[in-house]
């Protein structure tokens, strides 16, 4: 296994910076953002796919340092009702063409979700009462997410990008295993899981029973950890709308690996991800308002090469 970051995780480093950080912790891989509900801090999407310049010396600052793409990100919703899913849609589509320019196979984003009918605002649908629940979430599928990414699915092989790597996450129609594999069989399987544990974790899914459901569906993974606290989420549940700025208060959070599953938990989880076939990146995602990002992704990287196994000799 191969071990790696999205570098939106030290996103106030500048690229040199961000490089030198992932060399010296023995980095194999990087996973760029490159818009839509990231800032882009480390690539210019417009910039690279104008200039066949820009990527050759970007392709080439990482090979100076042993680091390979693992994938690119765009994740967004590109099914938004209004201005933002067109504009989504426009940074997915570009990203997807800049993959294929710089030849990478594998692009990590999120299904979106649609409104209702004349909506302004998407409508995640996580009931199935009262009945007006039905028909809304029947909807969204059979006349707007179907129909999207069937169309995704041969933008994507016409610029030679193999897997686009859904992230199991709220607030879109694709958030959790069976949605997964829905949507997997009604557009093929090019369609398969950038699969995070740390969002299941919080639904209250077991991420080791889902590896095992998802399989070869696995298509790229992120190293992120959760913590419920057991007295607020008893309390009030783990559904949350505090800001994750205020973590005192909330009744889960993302942490830095370890701090919500121990190292044994850890040791599982690649194991599972190891029987179902998956032998790539770990993509470290630090989001931990309670520790600095270099500290979280210095911690990240010392736990993941104590359980990762059949590491690449550098």
């Amino acid at each position: 296994m191969k071990i790696g970051m999205i570098t939106d995780s030290v996103a106030t480093l500048d690229f040199d910076a961000m490089l030198a950080l992932a060399a010296r912790l023995g980095m194999d891989a990087l996973e760029f953002a490159c818009g839509n509900w990231s800032p882009a801090p480390h690539i210019n999407r417009p910039a690279m796919l104008e200039d066949a310049g820009k990527r050759r010396d970007f392709l080439r600052r990482l090979d100076e340092h042993g680091l390979a793409i693992s994938a690119l990100n765009c994740s967004g919703n590109p099914l938004h009702p209004g201005e933002e899913g067109r504009q989504h849609d426009k940074v997915t589509r570009e990203t997807i063409r800049l993959a294929g320019l710089l030849g990478v196979e594998r692009v990590v984003m999120m299904s979106g979700c649609p409104g209702a009918p004349g909506d302004a605002y998407p409508n995640w649908i996580t009931v199935q009462w009262p009945a007006e629940t039905r028909a809304i979430l029947q909807w969204q599928w059979d006349e707007v997410l179907v129909p999207y990414w069937r169309d995704l699915v041969a933008f994507a092989a016409d610029h030679g990008v193999r897997r686009l790597c859904l992230e199991l996450h709220g607030h879109q129609n694709v958030y959790n295993v069976r949605t997964m594999l829905r949507l997997r069989e009604q557009v093929g399987e090019a369609v398969g899981a950038n699969f995070d544990p740390s969002h299941l974790m919080w639904m209250g899914a077991d991420p080791i029973a889902a590896i095992r459901a998802l399989g070869p569906a696995i298509y790229h993974v992120h190293a992120k950890d959760t913590r419920v606290d057991p007295e607020i989420a008893g309390v009030n549940s783990p559904l949350e709308t505090i800001t994750a700025d205020h973590w005192r208060e909330r009744s889960w959070n993302y942490v830095t690996l370890g701090y919500g599953h121990g190292e044994a938990w850890w040791a599982e989880f690649v194991t599972a991800l190891a029987a179902a076939g998956y032998d790539d990146v770990l993509s470290i995602e630090h989001e931990d308002f309670m520790m600095s990002p270099v500290e979280g992704v210095e911690k990240s990287v010392a736990l993941l090469n104590r359980v990762a196994f059949n590491r690449p000799q550098r």
